[in-house]
Protein backbone atom coordinates (compact mmCIF):
# COMPACT_ATOMS: atom_id res chain seq x y z
CA UNK A 1 0.00 0.00 0.00
CA UNK A 2 1.40 3.40 -0.95
CA UNK A 3 -0.40 5.41 1.74
CA UNK A 4 0.14 5.36 5.51
CA UNK A 5 -1.52 7.51 8.16
CA UNK A 6 -0.16 7.97 11.70
CA UNK A 7 -1.05 10.14 14.68
CA UNK A 8 1.22 12.60 16.42
CA UNK A 9 0.79 15.92 18.25
CA UNK A 10 1.96 19.49 17.82
CA UNK A 11 2.38 22.13 20.52
CA UNK A 12 0.10 25.16 20.62
CA UNK A 13 0.86 27.00 23.87
CA UNK A 14 -0.02 24.43 26.59
CA UNK A 15 -2.36 22.57 24.26
CA UNK A 16 -1.19 19.62 22.17
CA UNK A 17 -3.62 19.25 19.25
CA UNK A 18 -3.55 16.02 17.27
CA UNK A 19 -1.68 15.97 13.95
CA UNK A 20 -2.34 13.36 11.26
CA UNK A 21 0.88 12.42 9.47
CA UNK A 22 -0.03 11.18 5.99
CA UNK A 23 2.73 9.63 3.87
CA UNK A 24 2.12 8.85 0.19
CA UNK A 25 4.44 7.21 -2.34
CA UNK A 26 3.83 7.69 -6.07
CA UNK A 27 5.60 7.14 -9.35
CA UNK A 28 7.21 10.16 -10.92
CA UNK A 29 10.26 12.33 -10.62
CA UNK A 30 11.97 11.37 -7.31
CA UNK A 31 11.33 13.97 -4.62
CA UNK A 32 10.60 14.35 -0.91
CA UNK A 33 7.98 17.01 -0.18
CA UNK A 34 6.66 18.13 3.22
CA UNK A 35 3.41 20.12 3.33
CA UNK A 36 1.15 21.35 6.13
CA UNK A 37 2.59 24.64 7.47
CA UNK A 38 5.86 23.00 8.54
CA UNK A 39 8.58 25.09 10.16
CA UNK A 40 12.22 24.93 9.03
CA UNK A 41 13.03 22.38 11.74
CA UNK A 42 10.28 20.11 10.42
CA UNK A 43 11.35 20.49 6.79
CA UNK A 44 14.87 19.45 7.75
CA UNK A 45 13.37 16.10 8.80
CA UNK A 46 13.75 14.97 5.18
CA UNK A 47 17.51 14.55 5.51
CA UNK A 48 17.37 13.09 9.04
CA UNK A 49 14.72 10.55 8.04
CA UNK A 50 16.54 9.56 4.85
CA UNK A 51 19.84 8.95 6.67
CA UNK A 52 18.18 7.18 9.62
CA UNK A 53 16.31 4.74 7.37
CA UNK A 54 19.33 3.92 5.23
CA UNK A 55 21.64 3.51 8.24
CA UNK A 56 19.09 1.24 9.98
CA UNK A 57 18.78 -1.04 6.96
CA UNK A 58 15.18 -0.07 6.30
CA UNK A 59 13.91 0.66 2.78
CA UNK A 60 13.96 4.21 1.48
CA UNK A 61 12.16 4.68 -1.87
CA UNK A 62 14.83 6.65 -3.77
CA UNK A 63 12.92 6.23 -7.05
CA UNK A 64 9.53 7.43 -5.72
CA UNK A 65 7.80 10.73 -5.26
CA UNK A 66 7.34 11.03 -1.47
CA UNK A 67 4.68 13.41 -0.17
CA UNK A 68 4.18 13.96 3.58
CA UNK A 69 1.14 15.93 4.71
CA UNK A 70 0.85 17.20 8.29
CA UNK A 71 -2.84 17.87 8.92
CA UNK A 72 -4.56 20.13 9.82
CA UNK A 73 -2.87 22.41 7.32
CA UNK A 74 -3.52 25.67 9.22
CA UNK A 75 -1.80 24.53 12.45
CA UNK A 76 1.89 25.54 12.69
CA UNK A 77 4.27 22.63 13.27
CA UNK A 78 7.73 23.06 14.76
CA UNK A 79 10.65 21.03 16.19
CA UNK A 80 11.81 17.57 15.20
CA UNK A 81 9.01 15.66 16.93
CA UNK A 82 7.59 14.46 13.59
CA UNK A 83 10.77 12.61 12.50
CA UNK A 84 9.64 9.29 13.99
CA UNK A 85 6.10 9.22 12.53
CA UNK A 86 7.39 10.34 9.10
CA UNK A 87 10.00 7.56 9.07
CA UNK A 88 7.44 4.94 10.15
CA UNK A 89 5.02 6.19 7.52
CA UNK A 90 7.63 5.74 4.77
CA UNK A 91 8.40 2.21 6.02
CA UNK A 92 4.69 1.31 5.99
CA UNK A 93 4.01 2.93 2.61
CA UNK A 94 6.93 0.90 1.21
CA UNK A 95 5.18 -2.32 2.29
CA UNK A 96 7.44 -3.23 5.23
CA UNK A 97 4.73 -2.59 7.85
CA UNK A 98 0.97 -2.90 7.87
CA UNK A 99 -0.49 0.65 8.16
CA UNK A 100 -3.27 -0.82 10.30
CA UNK A 101 -0.65 -1.48 12.99
CA UNK A 102 -0.53 2.25 13.73
CA UNK A 103 -4.08 2.28 15.10
CA UNK A 104 -4.07 2.90 18.82
CA UNK A 105 -0.64 4.59 18.86
CA UNK A 106 0.72 8.12 18.83
CA UNK A 107 4.35 8.82 17.99
CA UNK A 108 6.78 11.66 18.67
CA UNK A 109 10.55 11.71 18.52
CA UNK A 110 13.51 13.28 16.81
CA UNK A 111 15.84 10.99 14.84
CA UNK A 112 19.60 11.06 14.69
CA UNK A 113 21.31 10.15 11.42
CA UNK A 114 21.95 6.70 12.90
CA UNK A 115 18.29 6.16 13.82
CA UNK A 116 18.58 6.83 17.56
CA UNK A 117 15.64 8.62 19.17
CA UNK A 118 16.27 11.96 20.83
CA UNK A 119 14.03 13.76 23.37
CA UNK A 120 11.37 16.24 22.34
CA UNK A 121 9.97 19.28 24.15
CA UNK A 122 6.56 19.21 25.79
CA UNK A 123 6.29 15.51 26.65
CA UNK A 124 4.12 16.24 29.70
CA UNK A 125 1.82 18.42 27.58
CA UNK A 126 1.40 15.56 25.09
CA UNK A 127 0.40 13.12 27.83
CA UNK A 128 -1.93 15.65 29.45
CA UNK A 129 -3.69 16.16 26.10
CA UNK A 130 -4.23 12.40 25.76
CA UNK A 131 -5.67 12.17 29.27
CA UNK A 132 -7.84 15.23 28.79
CA UNK A 133 -9.37 13.74 25.64
CA UNK A 134 -9.92 10.38 27.34
CA UNK A 135 -7.96 8.66 24.56
CA UNK A 136 -6.90 5.02 24.97
CA UNK A 137 -3.97 5.36 22.57
CA UNK A 138 -0.45 4.40 23.57
CA UNK A 139 2.15 7.16 23.41
CA UNK A 140 5.58 6.13 22.08
CA UNK A 141 8.42 8.50 22.98
CA UNK A 142 12.21 8.60 23.38
CA UNK A 143 13.43 7.49 26.84
CA UNK A 144 13.90 10.88 28.55
CA UNK A 145 10.62 12.22 27.18
CA UNK A 146 8.79 9.00 28.09
CA UNK A 147 9.90 9.26 31.72
CA UNK A 148 8.47 12.78 31.88
CA UNK A 149 5.18 11.77 30.22
CA UNK A 150 4.88 8.83 32.65
CA UNK A 151 4.30 11.35 35.45
CA UNK A 152 0.77 11.78 34.05
CA UNK A 153 -1.37 9.07 35.60
CA UNK A 154 -3.76 7.10 33.40
CA UNK A 155 -1.75 7.31 30.15
CA UNK A 156 0.04 4.32 28.61
CA UNK A 157 3.53 5.56 27.70
CA UNK A 158 6.15 3.35 26.03
CA UNK A 159 9.83 4.13 25.63
CA UNK A 160 11.99 3.41 22.58
CA UNK A 161 15.68 4.13 22.04
CA UNK A 162 15.96 3.40 18.32
CA UNK A 163 13.84 3.44 15.19
CA UNK A 164 14.37 -0.32 14.70
CA UNK A 165 12.95 -0.94 18.17
CA UNK A 166 9.70 0.80 17.20
CA UNK A 167 9.51 -1.08 13.90
CA UNK A 168 10.00 -4.38 15.72
CA UNK A 169 7.14 -3.54 18.09
CA UNK A 170 4.80 -2.95 15.13
CA UNK A 171 5.52 -6.26 13.39
CA UNK A 172 2.49 -8.55 12.99
CA UNK A 173 1.74 -11.48 15.29
CA UNK A 174 4.44 -13.20 17.29
CA UNK A 175 7.17 -11.31 15.46
CA UNK A 176 6.33 -8.18 17.47
CA UNK A 177 8.67 -7.23 20.30
CA UNK A 178 6.66 -5.12 22.79
CA UNK A 179 8.16 -1.84 23.93
CA UNK A 180 8.83 -1.44 27.67
CA UNK A 181 6.41 0.69 29.63
CA UNK A 182 7.90 4.00 30.75
CA UNK A 183 8.27 4.58 34.47
CA UNK A 184 9.10 7.84 36.17
CA UNK A 185 12.44 7.60 37.91
CA UNK A 186 12.54 7.37 41.67
CA UNK A 187 12.53 10.95 42.82
CA UNK A 188 15.63 12.00 44.75
CA UNK A 189 15.43 13.87 48.00
CA UNK A 190 14.93 17.60 47.57
CA UNK A 191 18.19 19.50 48.03
CA UNK A 192 18.62 21.45 51.24
CA UNK A 193 17.27 24.98 50.96
CA UNK A 194 18.55 28.08 52.79
CA UNK A 195 17.15 28.14 56.31
CA UNK A 196 15.37 31.11 57.85
CA UNK A 197 17.27 30.63 61.11
CA UNK A 198 20.35 32.03 59.36
CA UNK A 199 18.70 35.46 59.17
CA UNK A 200 19.59 37.33 62.36
CA UNK A 201 17.38 40.17 63.48
CA UNK A 202 14.78 41.51 61.01
CA UNK A 203 11.90 40.09 63.05
CA UNK A 204 9.37 42.29 61.26
CA UNK A 205 10.57 41.20 57.83
CA UNK A 206 10.45 37.53 58.80
CA UNK A 207 6.89 37.99 60.05
CA UNK A 208 5.88 39.50 56.69
CA UNK A 209 7.62 36.64 54.88
CA UNK A 210 5.51 34.18 56.88
CA UNK A 211 2.32 36.07 56.00
CA UNK A 212 3.29 36.13 52.32
CA UNK A 213 3.88 32.36 52.33
CA UNK A 214 0.63 31.60 54.18
CA UNK A 215 -1.59 33.60 51.82
CA UNK A 216 0.46 33.46 48.57
CA UNK A 217 0.73 37.26 48.69
CA UNK A 218 3.08 39.35 46.58
CA UNK A 219 5.76 41.23 48.50
CA UNK A 220 7.96 44.28 47.92
CA UNK A 221 10.92 44.84 50.25
CA UNK A 222 12.59 48.26 50.33
CA UNK A 223 15.90 48.71 52.09
CA UNK A 224 19.52 49.78 51.83
CA UNK A 225 22.19 47.45 50.39
CA UNK A 226 23.05 44.58 52.70
CA UNK A 227 19.94 44.86 54.88
CA UNK A 228 18.91 41.28 54.06
CA UNK A 229 16.32 41.63 51.29
CA UNK A 230 17.77 39.00 48.96
CA UNK A 231 18.61 36.72 51.87
CA UNK A 232 15.00 36.79 53.00
CA UNK A 233 13.64 36.26 49.49
CA UNK A 234 15.80 33.17 48.94
CA UNK A 235 14.34 31.60 52.06
CA UNK A 236 10.71 31.94 51.05
CA UNK A 237 10.53 28.67 49.01
CA UNK A 238 11.36 26.64 52.12
CA UNK A 239 8.24 28.07 53.81
CA UNK A 240 5.80 27.18 51.04
CA UNK A 241 3.62 24.05 51.25
CA UNK A 242 4.34 21.21 48.78
CA UNK A 243 2.64 21.25 45.38
CA UNK A 244 -0.37 19.05 44.74
CA UNK A 245 -0.49 16.84 41.64
CA UNK A 246 -2.37 19.32 39.45
CA UNK A 247 0.04 22.14 40.30
CA UNK A 248 3.05 19.89 39.72
CA UNK A 249 1.75 18.73 36.32
CA UNK A 250 0.98 22.29 35.18
CA UNK A 251 4.44 23.43 36.26
CA UNK A 252 6.12 20.45 34.58
CA UNK A 253 4.20 21.06 31.34
CA UNK A 254 5.28 24.72 31.28
CA UNK A 255 8.89 23.90 32.12
CA UNK A 256 8.88 21.37 29.29
CA UNK A 257 8.06 24.12 26.79
CA UNK A 258 11.12 26.19 27.73
CA UNK A 259 14.51 25.96 26.07
CA UNK A 260 16.03 24.42 29.22
CA UNK A 261 13.29 21.78 29.39
CA UNK A 262 12.01 19.84 32.40
CA UNK A 263 13.83 17.27 34.50
CA UNK A 264 12.05 14.52 36.42
CA UNK A 265 14.41 15.28 39.30
CA UNK A 266 12.57 18.60 39.74
CA UNK A 267 9.13 16.98 39.99
CA UNK A 268 7.00 18.47 42.75
CA UNK A 269 9.36 21.36 43.54
CA UNK A 270 7.98 24.85 43.35
CA UNK A 271 9.88 26.71 40.62
CA UNK A 272 11.94 29.75 41.58
CA UNK A 273 12.77 32.16 38.77
CA UNK A 274 15.10 35.13 39.27
CA UNK A 275 15.69 36.94 35.94
CA UNK A 276 18.31 39.67 35.72
CA UNK A 277 17.06 43.26 35.66
CA UNK A 278 18.17 43.56 32.03
CA UNK A 279 15.37 41.15 31.02
CA UNK A 280 13.00 42.49 28.39
CA UNK A 281 9.22 42.48 28.48
CA UNK A 282 9.18 39.47 26.11
CA UNK A 283 11.54 37.56 28.41
CA UNK A 284 9.27 38.23 31.38
CA UNK A 285 5.79 37.66 29.93
CA UNK A 286 6.63 35.53 26.89
CA UNK A 287 6.41 36.04 23.18
CA UNK A 288 8.26 35.28 19.97
CA UNK A 289 7.08 33.38 16.93
CA UNK A 290 5.70 30.90 17.72
CA UNK A 291 4.93 32.33 21.20
CA UNK A 292 6.91 30.80 24.07
CA UNK A 293 6.21 31.13 27.81
CA UNK A 294 8.13 33.79 29.71
CA UNK A 295 9.50 33.92 33.24
CA UNK A 296 6.10 34.61 34.81
CA UNK A 297 4.66 31.41 33.31
CA UNK A 298 7.75 29.34 34.11
CA UNK A 299 7.28 30.54 37.73
CA UNK A 300 3.64 29.32 37.73
CA UNK A 301 2.96 27.73 41.11
CA UNK A 302 6.22 29.08 42.50
CA UNK A 303 8.19 32.26 43.13
CA UNK A 304 9.28 35.05 40.78
CA UNK A 305 12.05 37.08 42.45
CA UNK A 306 12.81 40.46 40.90
CA UNK A 307 15.84 42.04 42.54
CA UNK A 308 16.61 45.74 41.89
CA UNK A 309 13.02 46.22 40.76
CA UNK A 310 13.32 49.85 39.50
CA UNK A 311 16.21 48.82 37.22
CA UNK A 312 13.91 46.66 35.08
CA UNK A 313 12.65 48.31 31.87
CA UNK A 314 9.42 50.21 32.47
CA UNK A 315 7.62 48.26 29.73
CA UNK A 316 8.61 44.97 31.36
CA UNK A 317 7.25 46.03 34.75
CA UNK A 318 4.00 47.35 33.34
CA UNK A 319 3.49 44.03 31.53
CA UNK A 320 3.22 42.36 34.96
CA UNK A 321 0.05 44.22 35.89
CA UNK A 322 -2.47 41.96 34.16
CA UNK A 323 -0.88 38.63 35.24
CA UNK A 324 -0.67 39.85 38.86
CA UNK A 325 -4.42 40.49 38.72
CA UNK A 326 -5.66 37.54 36.65
CA UNK A 327 -3.03 34.82 37.04
CA UNK A 328 -2.89 34.36 33.25
CA UNK A 329 -1.16 35.94 30.26
CA UNK A 330 -2.52 36.03 26.71
CA UNK A 331 -0.03 36.67 23.92
CA UNK A 332 -1.68 37.96 20.77
CA UNK A 333 0.23 38.02 17.51
CA UNK A 334 -0.85 38.69 13.95
CA UNK A 335 -1.01 34.99 13.13
CA UNK A 336 -1.96 33.26 16.38
CA UNK A 337 -2.91 33.74 20.01
CA UNK A 338 -1.42 31.84 22.93
CA UNK A 339 -2.55 31.80 26.55
CA UNK A 340 -0.40 30.58 29.46
CA UNK A 341 -1.13 30.32 33.19
CA UNK A 342 0.93 32.74 35.30
CA UNK A 343 -0.17 32.28 38.91
CA UNK A 344 3.18 33.17 40.46
CA UNK A 345 4.13 34.72 43.80
CA UNK A 346 6.03 37.95 43.18
CA UNK A 347 8.83 38.80 45.60
CA UNK A 348 10.58 42.05 44.71
CA UNK A 349 13.39 44.01 46.29
CA UNK A 350 14.70 47.53 45.73
CA UNK A 351 16.82 50.28 47.25
CA UNK A 352 15.02 53.38 48.56
CA UNK A 353 17.08 55.77 46.38
CA UNK A 354 19.76 55.70 43.66
CA UNK A 355 22.66 55.61 46.13
CA UNK A 356 20.78 53.18 48.38
CA UNK A 357 21.51 54.77 51.76
CA UNK A 358 18.33 56.78 52.38
CA UNK A 359 17.26 56.39 56.01
CA UNK A 360 20.15 54.12 57.01
CA UNK A 361 22.62 56.64 58.48
CA UNK A 362 21.96 55.60 62.09
CA UNK A 363 22.93 52.00 61.34
CA UNK A 364 25.59 52.37 58.65
CA UNK A 365 26.96 55.88 59.10
CA UNK A 366 26.60 56.45 55.35
CA UNK A 367 24.61 59.56 54.43
CA UNK A 368 22.29 59.67 51.44
CA UNK A 369 23.70 61.91 48.69
CA UNK A 370 20.55 61.95 46.53
CA UNK A 371 18.44 65.04 46.01
CA UNK A 372 14.71 64.99 46.61
CA UNK A 373 14.13 65.11 42.86
CA UNK A 374 16.47 62.15 42.26
CA UNK A 375 14.69 60.10 44.96
CA UNK A 376 11.27 60.92 43.53
CA UNK A 377 12.46 60.11 40.02
CA UNK A 378 13.95 56.77 41.14
CA UNK A 379 10.89 55.68 43.10
CA UNK A 380 8.68 56.96 40.28
CA UNK A 381 9.98 54.17 38.04
CA UNK A 382 7.37 52.02 39.76
CA UNK A 383 3.94 53.14 38.65
CA UNK A 384 1.02 53.53 41.04
CA UNK A 385 -1.04 50.79 39.31
CA UNK A 386 1.82 48.31 39.73
CA UNK A 387 2.37 49.14 43.41
CA UNK A 388 -1.39 48.91 43.91
CA UNK A 389 -1.22 45.24 42.90
CA UNK A 390 1.51 44.28 45.40
CA UNK A 391 -0.15 43.06 48.60
CA UNK A 392 2.69 43.59 51.07
CA UNK A 393 5.09 46.55 50.98
CA UNK A 394 7.71 46.61 53.71
CA UNK A 395 10.74 48.67 54.60
CA UNK A 396 13.66 46.44 55.64
CA UNK A 397 15.83 48.61 57.92
CA UNK A 398 19.61 48.35 58.08
CA UNK A 399 20.95 46.71 61.25
CA UNK A 400 23.96 47.92 63.21
CA UNK A 401 26.90 45.48 63.13
CA UNK A 402 26.91 45.10 66.93
CA UNK A 403 23.20 44.25 66.97
CA UNK A 404 23.63 41.85 64.05
CA UNK A 405 26.43 39.92 65.76
CA UNK A 406 24.62 39.82 69.11
CA UNK A 407 21.26 38.73 67.70
CA UNK A 408 20.35 35.08 68.33
CA UNK A 409 19.37 32.66 65.60
CA UNK A 410 15.76 32.85 64.55
CA UNK A 411 13.19 30.10 64.12
CA UNK A 412 14.07 27.33 61.66
CA UNK A 413 12.23 27.27 58.36
CA UNK A 414 10.58 23.96 59.31
CA UNK A 415 8.85 25.53 62.32
CA UNK A 416 7.59 28.51 60.33
CA UNK A 417 6.57 26.23 57.44
CA UNK A 418 4.39 24.20 59.82
CA UNK A 419 2.46 27.34 60.81
CA UNK A 420 2.20 28.35 57.16
CA UNK A 421 0.82 24.92 56.24
CA UNK A 422 -1.85 25.10 58.94
CA UNK A 423 -2.94 28.58 57.82
CA UNK A 424 -3.00 27.49 54.16
CA UNK A 425 -5.09 24.43 55.09
CA UNK A 426 -7.65 26.64 56.84
CA UNK A 427 -7.95 28.82 53.73
CA UNK A 428 -8.22 25.84 51.38
CA UNK A 429 -10.87 24.16 53.56
CA UNK A 430 -12.88 27.38 53.68
CA UNK A 431 -12.69 28.60 50.09
CA UNK A 432 -10.59 26.15 48.05
CA UNK A 433 -7.82 28.60 47.11
CA UNK A 434 -5.23 30.84 48.81
CA UNK A 435 -6.39 34.16 50.20
CA UNK A 436 -4.43 36.16 47.62
CA UNK A 437 -6.54 34.64 44.81
CA UNK A 438 -9.93 35.63 46.25
CA UNK A 439 -12.10 37.70 43.92
CA UNK A 440 -14.63 40.34 44.99
CA UNK A 441 -17.39 37.78 45.52
CA UNK A 442 -15.03 35.59 47.54
CA UNK A 443 -14.08 38.56 49.71
CA UNK A 444 -17.71 39.23 50.54
CA UNK A 445 -18.30 35.59 51.39
CA UNK A 446 -15.12 34.55 53.20
CA UNK A 447 -13.55 37.76 54.56
CA UNK A 448 -16.02 39.17 57.07
CA UNK A 449 -14.25 41.43 59.60
CA UNK A 450 -16.15 42.21 62.77
CA UNK A 451 -17.91 45.57 63.05
CA UNK A 452 -15.04 47.31 64.85
CA UNK A 453 -12.46 46.08 62.34
CA UNK A 454 -14.67 47.11 59.42
CA UNK A 455 -15.09 50.62 60.79
CA UNK A 456 -11.36 50.86 61.45
CA UNK A 457 -10.25 49.86 57.94
CA UNK A 458 -12.92 52.08 56.35
CA UNK A 459 -11.64 55.11 58.25
CA UNK A 460 -8.00 54.29 57.43
CA UNK A 461 -8.69 53.75 53.71
CA UNK A 462 -10.51 57.09 53.54
CA UNK A 463 -7.70 58.99 55.21
CA UNK A 464 -5.01 57.30 53.10
CA UNK A 465 -6.90 57.75 49.85
CA UNK A 466 -6.80 54.07 48.95
CA UNK A 467 -8.26 52.65 45.78
CA UNK A 468 -10.76 49.82 45.90
CA UNK A 469 -7.99 47.41 44.90
CA UNK A 470 -5.78 48.52 47.80
CA UNK A 471 -8.67 48.06 50.21
CA UNK A 472 -9.39 44.57 48.91
CA UNK A 473 -5.77 43.53 49.13
CA UNK A 474 -5.48 44.78 52.70
CA UNK A 475 -8.55 42.70 53.58
CA UNK A 476 -6.97 39.61 52.02
CA UNK A 477 -3.82 40.15 54.10
CA UNK A 478 -5.93 40.59 57.25
CA UNK A 479 -7.69 37.31 56.44
CA UNK A 480 -4.28 35.58 56.21
CA UNK A 481 -3.13 37.07 59.51
CA UNK A 482 -6.34 35.79 61.13
CA UNK A 483 -5.70 32.33 59.65
CA UNK A 484 -2.21 32.30 61.14
CA UNK A 485 -3.74 33.19 64.49
CA UNK A 486 -6.47 30.54 64.12
CA UNK A 487 -9.26 33.12 64.28
CA UNK A 488 -12.60 32.64 62.51
CA UNK A 489 -12.81 36.25 61.34
CA UNK A 490 -10.38 39.19 61.13
CA UNK A 491 -10.44 41.56 64.09
CA UNK A 492 -9.09 45.05 64.69
CA UNK A 493 -5.59 43.73 65.53
CA UNK A 494 -5.41 41.76 62.27
CA UNK A 495 -6.63 44.69 60.20
CA UNK A 496 -4.24 47.11 61.93
CA UNK A 497 -1.29 44.81 61.19
CA UNK A 498 -2.37 44.49 57.55
CA UNK A 499 -2.54 48.29 57.22
CA UNK A 500 1.07 48.83 58.23
CA UNK A 501 2.22 46.44 55.49
CA UNK A 502 0.98 48.79 52.78
CA UNK A 503 3.13 51.76 53.69
CA UNK A 504 4.32 54.10 50.98
CA UNK A 505 7.92 54.08 49.89
CA UNK A 506 10.18 56.18 52.15
CA UNK A 507 11.05 59.60 50.80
Amino acid sequence: MSLAVLSSRALDALEAPEVRVEVHLANGLPSFTLVGLADTEVKEARERVRAALVHSGLPFPHNKRITVNLAPADLPKESGRFDLPIALGIVAASGELDPAAFAGYEFAGELSLAGDLRPVRGAVALALALRREGSARTLILPPDSAEQAALVQGVDVRRATHLLQVVAALRPGEAAVPLPRARAQVLPQAPAQPDLREVRGQGGAKRVLEIAAAGAHSLLMVGSPGSGKSMLAHRLPALLPPMDEDEALASAALQGLSSSGFSVAHWGRRPVRAPHHSASAVALVGGGSPPKPGEISLAHGGVLFLDELPEFPRAALEALREPLENGRITLSRAGRQASYPARFQLIAAMNPCPCGWLGSFAATGKPCRCTAQAIARYQGRLSGPLLDRIDLQLEVPAVKPAELLAAPEGEPSAVVAARVAMARERAMARQGLPNAELDAAGLDEHVRPDAAALAFIEQAATRLGWSGRSLHRALKVARTIADLAGEAQPGVAHVAEALQYRRALPG
